[in-house]
């Protein structure tokens, strides 16, 4: 088989070279390969595959499942694949695979594009491009995968979008005077998506417009029950304009002057009845959406003026993106800067996490968080768009005409991120993620290392208050132990304030016992681990390894060719594992060494004592003994 590849979403998953369909293999795999053109180019990361594959209890082998399946599906594209090649279609991307694509050979950019040409155009050329478009649908995105369960928010979004280009289609037409020929998919569209007022009324105005006024009445009745019955509600405001406007045009009210339909089209151009209040209602309070501030905040004072520093300067930045590792505090941060600048923003705050990092594993789809946000500023839920970039479009119009401070915590990347920052205006956004988020024009970076000593006997100080200032032996041997990290701290404070039998110097003695492991913090070792635990599940299967080992090595620090020989690794290999493992568990200072926190160390040293073949282990650190004698 020769040609090009090409694929399609809109409808069931398949894919085709030259004029040859492939076989797309097991359900997983196409389940796989639906979300990656789904996301039409964009990454798509091991543990969205996991969750996808297994929306419950995945089992243990679920990560070398997934690379298994991308393995296949890349075979199948590029047939003669050796086994552990990369390929040129379905790459890696980090943590995450992505698929490559463009408007040529697949459905769903072709009709984004298509839709965007539209949407530009007017009368009836742009008519025809919209039912160009929707001819492109088969069925609801990746139709043949879709069990009796709920849908993957990524197909129920593509299909959104496709909802959304029938009402901008239907309008059109309406405008043009040409119905007849958007009226297939508008009746379509009304049948999936059956309590939709604004396809419906869209609907009564389409069937009036082609002269069929009695049917569009009789749509209006079976609606309205529908309505009643299911919800218990009435018709909203676009439903019931369009019935009147159907009802006054019989009653010779028609206030449009054609003849053929009743009267839809304002002095715009657009249809008087579906312009939406974009506004905020009157009378309703700006957003106040800010987390309440940490009360045993502490430290610091260097990061918060150098904010300041950016704030104040002639190139005010839009965004603020903090990173740092696991439990270092960064949502606690983000909350104090927050509230110290909220006074400069009197249009309000919005605030979203992301779970970007989380034990769900389940990243907030940036339409989700827009959604929130367009209704929090206003806009009827009916009249927020479907398609993400439409949503997107609305929602930076309407901070452009504000000064909003918006915080997104827990972000996982730059494309979860980028529809949420503003455009024009002057609205800040705050950022949290684990790793380094790079991308965003205008967004200035604020990396979060660990509490120096004296900012930790500070925020011990303002958790136990008097305990604290008896005690500054044990106080110093919990600070050195817990290596200024603001979560570990919390714990202890938080088990001392529980138990008030237990002192601060029994605490202190606990944990010099265990000699670095994390059982020294007693029941409070299960939280640290779940936390640390969530970086490291987004890990790929090869980072997680080199990472298992890197404890072995014998100074706490180590170079690239140190962790080479660690894993056994080609210097290049070895590089790129610890960018992965760098962007948010590592930290490499300026002499170029990765070292790693004390106890993310004690965490993962237990973890690869668990799963690791122990000569394997010993392998490794007879290999980095032998670099450390030549």
């Amino acid at each position: 088989m020769t040609g090009p590849l090409s694929f399609a979403v809109l409808g069931p998953v398949r894919a085709w070279r030259g004029r040859s369909e492939i076989d797309l293999g097991t359900r997983q795999q196409r389940l796989i390969l639906a979300l990656l053109l789904a996301r039409a180019g964009g990454a798509v990361s091991v543990a969205e595959l996991v969750d996808l594959l297994w929306p419950s209890d995945p089992p243990p082998s679920a990560v070398n499942v997934v690379h298994r399946h991308v393995g296949m599906l890349r075979r199948r594209f590029e047939p003669g694949l050796p086994a552990r090649a990369a390929g040129s279609v379905l790459v890696r991307d980090g943590a995450a695979y992505r698929l490559r694509t463009d408007g040529e050979s697949l459905d769903l950019l072709r009709f984004r594009r298509l839709v965007a040409r539209a949407g530009g155009g007017t009368g009836q050329p742009a008519v025809e491009l919209y039912r160009e478009a929707l001819a492109l649908w088969r069925d609801r995105c990746a139709s043949d995968l879709r069990a009796d369960g709920p849908a993957h928010p990524e197909f129920v979004a593509v299909d959104g979008e496709r909802y959304a280009a029938v009402r901008a289609a239907t309008d059109a037409a309406l405008r043009a005077g040409h119905v007849h020929g958007v009226l297939p998919a508008i009746r379509l569209a009304a049948e999936r998506e059956p309590l939709d007022e604004a396809l419906r009324a869209r609907l009564l105005l389409a069937l009036a417009a082609d002269g069929r006024r009695a049917e569009a009445l009789a749509a209006y009745a079976g609606v309205e029950r529908r309505l009643a019955d299911e919800l218990g509600i009435r018709p909203g405001a676009d439903l019931r304009a369009a019935r009147d406007s159907l009802l006054d045009h019989d009653a010779g009210g028609s206030r449009s002057g054609r003849g053929a339909g009743p009267a839809v089209l304002g002095s715009g151009g657009a249809p008087a009845d579906f312009r939406p209040d974009l506004s905020q209602p009157a009378g309703t309070e700006p957003p106040a959406q800010l987390p309440a501030e940490h009360p045993y905040f502490a430290g610091r004072r260097a990061v918060v003026a150098a904010a300041a520093e950016l704030l104040a300067g002639d190139r005010t930045p839009t965004a603020l993106v903090i990173d740092g590792m696991p439990g270092v505090g960064k949502t606690t941060l983000a909350v104090h800067l927050a509230h110290r600048l909220a006074g400069r923003y009197p249009d309000g705050q919005l605030h979203a996490d992301l779970r970007g990092f989380d034990s769900g594993g389940t990243a907030m789809p940036p339409t989700e968080a827009l959604r929130g946000f367009l209704w929090s500023l206003g806009v009827a839920p009916a009249a927020i768009p479907a398609e993400p970039h439409a949503q997107a479009g609305l929602y930076r119009s309407l901070l452009a005409e504000r000064r909003m401070l918006i915080l997104l915590d827990n972000c996982h990347g730059w494309d979860q991120v980028r529809h949420l920052l503003p455009g024009a205006g002057g609205s800040l956004v705050i950022a949290t993620s684990r790793r380094r988020v790079t991308g965003p024009a205008g967004a200035h970076p604020l990396h979060l290392d660990p509490l120096t000593d004296a900012e930790a006997r500070e925020l011990l100080t303002r958790w136990l208050g008097d305990a604290a200032a008896a005690e500054p032996a044990a106080v110093d041997e919990i600070v050195a132990r817990c290596g200024g990290l603001p979560l570990a701290l919390a714990l202890l404070a938080t088990r001392t304030l529980g138990r008030p039998g237990l002192s601060l110097p029994a605490i202190a003695a606990e944990l010099a016992g265990a000699d670095g492991r994390l059982a020294g913090f007693g029941d409070a070792h299960a939280d640290l681990e779940r936390v640390f635990s969530w970086s490291y599940r987004a890990l790929t299967p090869e980072a997680a390894r080199l990472f298992r080992l890197l404890p072995l090595h014998p100074t706490g620090e180590l170079s690239t060719e140190a962790a080479a020989d660690l894993g056994g690794l080609s210097p290049r290999a070895a590089r790129g594992l610890l960018a992965e493992l760098g962007a948010q568990l590592l930290v490499q200072p300026d002499d170029g060494r990765w070292r790693m926190h004390g106890l993310l160390r004690a965490y993962v040293a237990a973890l690869g004592e668990e799963h690791d073949d122990p000569a394997a282990r010993a392998a490794a650190v007879e290999r980095v003994q032998r670099r450390l004698s030549a």
